[in-house]
């Protein structure tokens, strides 16, 4: 089963798994019902004290297991845990002062550790439900007359049929400590007022949706907002059709039989392709500026000097973007479109000849749908990579800000604007909302997209 397949079962499965949420609620809730009304003494000692049940049933190793775990929450708690939580929704109270000697509180710091502690707390209310689990399957096994499953035979498992929990069991702490948090972090960055003056040692306090607010309401974020928004949606599709058809072109061509030496003229794209994407951008920066080769010699023909990428060079910087960006991206299309068009079946435009089918009609009809079919999922993340497509502009023109831009220049990206807000002028919180507004643009055009494409609508066309 297919990429395409699996995303297409999922889409469609989405109804149905939305009309079965009561039903797992109800199961899971019986569940539970279940252990509170049938547990016997041993599973009630183990819903109080971890560990206590499994030891009333002289399973040692899994009781002092699960009483070690509950005894380090329980001193992680007291230690820091119970204040890092609290610390998660004031964000701190005492503010420093350095004339007094006040130390006061970091409200960043306190942030990342409320959310660790969330994290620490999920966590051991899921080893808690487990303990209990544990302590029940453990009775019915009794009143069934039936051995218990042993911890030497628990721990066998784990390194047998059930080696894919231990093997993922650590990749899937790292995923929270190192990519979960700091995206949770960012997320909740969005609903405070972090940033500007609000620094630490300031503190910092939540704002809720304010932020948002100041992006989409009138002010000096706003204006900036919707013109760098226009520019964004037009820049992501005209890249992304430039480079997909003009790939796909180039793919068409070198496909022909009467051209001769295939693989000298492949090698030119691959290596623009090859060279490292910043390199590239520097140079078609040096060339477009003033003192580069093209203004050399325009100016050696008697004409002046032209800013290609000065500050009124609106246009002609962004169709220079546009330009180096399918230098830099042409050449991938192209290889994706060859492997593809190397598996149509040539029957189909013997037949389409036959019929009488011009080469237009052929693309049309065959070509373009074959290979918009296989490639839809790439096309999508194409326009997603040029949405965020920092570098760009960022080489090419970075540092400028045009009149009636906030902080920004008329080539930047919403991704361009986000870094100078945050990381140049320490926006931090309006950065973090403008990035989740991204997320929330991106998710809904690439859903949309995909689900009206023929990858999803008409899977069995090509089988």
């Amino acid at each position: 089963m297919n990429v395409a397949t699996k995303s297409k079962n999922f889409f469609k499965s989405i109804p149905d798994r939305i009309k079965k949420l009561p039903k797992k609620f109800a199961a899971k809730f019986a569940g539970a019902k279940e252990i509170i009304t049938q547990g016997n003494g041993r599973v009630s000692a183990s819903m109080i004290v971890m560990g206590l049940g499994q030891l009333l049933y002289r399973q040692w190793a899994k009781g002092f297991m699960f009483l070690f775990i509950q005894a380090a929450f329980i001193v992680y708690a007291v230690l820091t845990g119970a204040s890092d939580l609290f610390g998660f929704f004031t964000l701190g109270t005492s503010e420093s002062d350095a004339w007094y000697g006040v130390k006061g509180d970091n409200s960043v710091v306190m942030l990342i550790m409320g959310i660790l502690a969330i994290l620490i707390i999920i966590l051991y209310v899921v080893m808690y439900i487990a303990n209990i689990k544990d302590v029940y399957r453990t009775q019915c096994a009794i009143d069934t007359l039936k051995t218990p499953i042993g911890f030497k035979k628990e721990v066998g498992a784990l390194l047998d049929k059930s080696f894919h929990k231990t093997a993922l069991a650590l990749p899937v702490i790292g995923v929270c400590v190192f990519s979960i948090l700091p995206i949770v972090f960012m997320i909740l960055i969005a609903f405070t007022n972090y940033g500007g003056d609000v620094v630490p040692p300031a503190l910092v306090d939540w704002v809720g949706l304010a932020n948002f607010g100041k992006i989409l309401s009138l002010g000096q974020f706003a204006p900036t907002f919707f013109k760098i928004f226009g520019w964004n949606m037009l820049w992501a599709v005209l890249a992304t059709a430039i480079n997909y058809f003009a790939g796909l072109g180039l793919a068409l061509l070198l496909n022909k039989k009467c051209v001769k030496g295939k693989a000298i003229w492949r090698a030119f794209p691959i290596l623009a392709y090859a060279i490292p994407g910043f390199i590239t951008l520097l140079g078609f920066k040096f060339m477009f500026s003033y003192g580069g080769p093209i203004n050399y010699y325009i100016q050696q023909a008697g004409g002046e000097a032209v800013g290609f990428l000065g500050l009124d060079a609106k246009w002609t910087a962004r169709l220079i973007g546009l330009g180096v960006n399918a230098w830099i991206s042409i050449p991938s299309t192209m290889l994706l479109a060859t492997g593809i068009l190397s598996n149509i079946n040539t029957d189909l435009y013997e037949a389409a000849r036959v019929d009488g089918a011009s080469a237009w009609k052929q693309f049309v009809k065959i070509t373009l749908p074959y290979v918009l079919f296989a490639t839809t999922p790439v096309l999508i993340s194409q326009f997603i990579g040029n949405f965020n497509n920092f570098g760009i502009f960022y080489f090419l023109r970075g540092g400028l800000y045009a009149d009636g831009y906030f902080l920004a220049s008329d080539t930047d990206l919403l991704i361009n604007w986000l870094y100078n807000m945050s990381i140049d002028n320490n926006y931090y919180s309006i950065g973090a909302a403008i990035s989740l507004v991204i997320f929330v643009i991106t998710s809904a055009i690439s859903l949309a997209v995909y689900v009206l494409s023929p990858s999803y609508k008409q899977e069995e066309t090509f089988r």
